[in-house]
């Protein structure tokens, strides 16, 4: 118990440290600004072309050479070398679009209480100011075990094909990434994958006056029944069971009609013990012959890193603690092992009035720093 508290103690110092800093300051303090500048400027998911302006004017005005396919823009460390894995920073810099219960104009950003408002402020662009200042201040460092990669992309909250998933042709030697969306600065170490299913079950069309044993929303009620009480066999340590949940039903068009089909959209959270085509032939299997199943799409897999890797060992050394998140993030298009991590709350998200504190954006620039040098 008292090695706990020493280490906690510890890692206090050194994110203390980090915050004292005065380049790590000055660096927050622009990055702040550069947040503020985000949100005052709209970037709809396949929008972002004003806010990609405003991240290439950062790396401009700090003589960081970057590249740029449509709104994904990405930059190396000054000294990367082939000869080295890189680890790929990422977060997006695209919006949903504000619900209808906002009381504050979600482009105007302020600060009020200790907390800086607007749309995106918390999704993610907390998360993303704070990995591109980290960035920042890693470019020039020499003799690291590592490279970096930044990368500062599109359409995630539409999971759009222009997004992070379509320059991952472009970036070197990826070892692993950190997915920088709001998590409190906790290590999200597994994320769950979605598979979302249209299922349609026949029957047989007729009036409704007349006799029919094969009424299609009959039909559909022990299907509906089996999405609910199936469980898989796999459990994950970290995420738990595979969800499906039973999300819309569609039969019919007017009263007197029995009609011919019945379709159900379902939503299945995969943990990392299943891939989603694994999923998908579980499901078939277990439909009777007149039922069709067709996924809207098989790439938003679950991901994880391990916890022994060491950049979650380094986290940890700061006190940081480990979790699995139900939620989806760009994590779903990586390959490789994957961190999601970044200042901020995910239960802010997409909400009215969004917002994000700031001491959160100082804070986790200070731990993003600290510890990715846990391992540099």
């Amino acid at each position: 118990m008292e090695s706990s508290h020493q280490n906690t103690s510890i890692a206090m110092n050194q994110i203390q440290d980090a915050l004292e800093n005065s380049s790590i300051a000055a660096l927050t303090e622009q990055a702040i600004a550069l947040l503020e500048r985000l949100i005052q400027t709209q970037s709809f998911s396949s929008e972002e072309e004003g806010t990609a302006k405003l991240i290439e004017a950062w790396f401009e005005t700090k003589n960081i050479p970057y590249e740029r396919e449509n709104n994904n823009i990405w930059a190396y460390n000054k000294h990367f070398s082939d000869e080295k894995p890189t680890i790929l920073l990422n977060s997006h810099h695209d919006t949903v679009k504000p619900n209808g219960n906002y009381t504050n104009d979600p482009f105007d950003a302020f600060t009020k209480d200790g907390k800086l408002y607007g749309l995106g402020s918390n999704d993610a662009g907390g998360c993303l100011v704070s990995l591109i200042a980290t960035f920042t201040y890693l470019y020039e460092c020499e003799d690291m075990q590592y490279n970096l990669v930044m990368t500062a992309t599109a359409e995630e909250e539409s999971s759009g094909p222009l997004g992070l998933k379509s320059i991952l042709k472009h970036l070197k030697n990826v070892s692993f990434g950190i997915v920088g969306e709001p998590t409190l600065m906790q290590l999200a170490i597994a994320e769950k994958g979605l598979l979302v299913l249209d299922v349609s079950i026949k029957g047989t069309a007729s009036h409704a006056a007349h006799p029919n044993d094969d009424n299609s929303i009959y039909n559909a009620l022990p299907v509906i029944d089996w999405f609910q009480q199936y469980e898989f066999e796999k459990d994950s340590e970290v995420l738990g069971k595979v969800k499906m949940t039973v999300t819309q039903v569609s039969a019919g068009n007017q009263h007197n009609v029995v009609p011919s089909h019945c379709d159900l959209v379902v939503d299945i959270r995969v943990n990392d013990k299943y891939g989603n085509q694994e999923v998908l032939d579980i499901v078939r299997d277990a439909m009777p012959a007149n039922v069709t199943v067709t996924p809207r799409s098989l790439h938003l897999q679950s991901s994880s890193i391990p916890k022994e890797h060491p950049i979650v060992l380094s986290g940890i050394q700061l006190g940081r603690s480990t979790y699995g998140s139900p939620t989806l993030s760009d994590q779903s298009v990586l390959s490789c092992p994957s961190l999601k991590l970044g200042p901020g709350d995910s239960t802010r998200s997409h909400s009215a009035d969004e917002y994000i504190y700031v001491d959160e954006i100082k804070q986790g620039i200070a731990l993003y720093i600290q510890i990715i040098e846990g391992i540099l």
